[in-house]
């Protein structure tokens, strides 16, 4: 019995078509078994290949651990490589995320430590600004709060 080898396994159709044959032959086999008993070499003929079938049966219901080393190396093989084509995907996609994430930290540093410098720069001219003044204001100077209306709060 050769079966046609479709993507996973064989063709359903075919193994049952096969299964339903062999149950009508083990059928067939008891009937003329128990019709024959008397007669002891065709008893002993039918019983062989009686337990021949049963043996054929047992071993189909095995499902795929009867299926030729060839054909089960090969499904092996290809799931090796999708495993593989997958994997090498995933390596790429996580280099490519990786390249992509450094990328923006060393902006953000960069971003950083420009504002950083900046508030240094304005740090420096308030300094300045303030380290020109020498000694306090005189009372007697005029400013903003002094040109208000008395009795009127600035504002």
């Amino acid at each position: 019995m050769r079966f046609s080898i479709v993507n996973i396994g064989y063709d359903q159709q075919q193994v049952d078509s096969c299964l339903n044959e062999l149950g009508i032959r083990l059928s067939r086999l008891a009937a003329r078994a128990e019709g024959v008993a008397a007669a002891g070499r065709e008893w002993d003929e039918i019983r062989e290949e009686a337990a021949g079938l049963c043996g054929v049966l047992q071993r189909l219901d095995l499902g795929e651990s009867t299926r030729p080393d060839g054909v089960a190396e090969r499904e092996a093989a290809e799931l090796l490589v999708r495993a593989r084509l997958e994997l090498d995907s995933a390596r790429e996609e996580a280099r490519q995320v990786r390249e992509q994430v450094y990328a923006e930290a060393v902006q953000a540093r960069r971003d950083f430590e420009a504002a950083l410098y900046a508030r240094q720069c304005r740090a420096a001219r308030a300094d300045e600004i303030l380290g020109g003044l020498t000694g306090p204001v005189p009372a007697d100077t005029p400013t903003a709060a002094s040109a208000a209306a008395p009795g009127r709060a600035p504002g």
